[in-house]
Formats: structure tokens, sequence, C-alpha cells
């Protein structure tokens, strides 16, 4: 089989353009596409590293690093989780919380961008497909345990 004839071909590449679409405007403020993710999903009161991992769906060793460089830039800080020691939080610092506005404002446009460029009937055709695309991946990985 060809590999342009693949589903995940098709997904893979259509993420990677939405990807580079997100990284490129995302440079324009000092961060990237995977750290303006995180910083949308920290909320005011902390978010626990393991919860962002969830979240993104990514694994802790990729999200430790992209929490490091968050942190070297002074954009989050860490702490222990007030009721439970083993848990850290991650809380926006106010540049940090700057930058969460910007990455908002990023996804927002992008989106909008593409509502402009798709019918209501080709959206809910698309989402209903990326769903049952997640639903059967998700089968898969456990039919083949």
């Amino acid at each position: 089989m060809a590999q342009d004839y693949t589903i995940d071909y098709y997904l893979k590449t259509a993420w990677q353009s939405v990807a580079n679409a997100y990284n490129q405007e995302a440079s324009k403020f000092g961060i990237t596409q995977a750290s303006g993710y995180v910083l949308i999903n920290i909320l005011k009161e902390g978010t626990a590293v393991s919860q962002i991992a969830n979240l993104l769906g990514v694994r802790s060793t990729s999200l430790s690093r992209i929490l490091s460089s968050l942190e070297k830039q002074g954009l989050i800080y860490r702490e222990a989780d007030a009721f439970d020691k083993r848990s850290v939080k991650v809380f926006l610092t106010d540049l940090g919380v700057e930058k969460r506005v910007l990455a908002v404002h990023v996804v927002k446009d992008f989106n909008e961008y593409l509502v402009q460029n798709f019918s209501e009937r080709e959206r809910v055709r698309l989402a209903e497909t990326l769903q049952k695309i997640n639903k059967l991946a998700q089968q898969y990985a456990l039919e083949k345990k």
C-alpha cells in the first residue's frame, strides 16, 4: 500500500501542517506550539503535572522537557501540592499569563480561519470522523494487548 493512501498519512501530514502554522505564529511571541498548549491548560489555581500530560496526550518525559523550558523562560513555576505532597502543581507567572493570552489568541484566530473555510456540514463530518478514528485507535490498542 502506498504511503499516501493510508488514513494515518493524511492525519499526520494535516497535523504537521497545523503544528507548523501554530509554530510560525507562536515563534513571533517567543514560544512554541507545544509550550502554548501547555500554557493554555494551566489554570489560575495551578494544574497538576499529571493532569497536563493527560490533557495534552503526551508522555511525562516530553512534558518534563517543555516544563523545564517554560520554567527557564520564567513563564511557570512548580510547587508541591498542599494536600498531596506526591503531586506537583504548575502555576503561571505574570509573564506566563501574558504568553497564555497570546497563545489563546493564536488558537482562536487559526480556528476562525478554518471555520471560515469549511461549511457547517464539512465541520460536523470532520469532527465525527476524527472522533471515530480516535475511538477506533483506542480500541485497536486495547485489542492488540
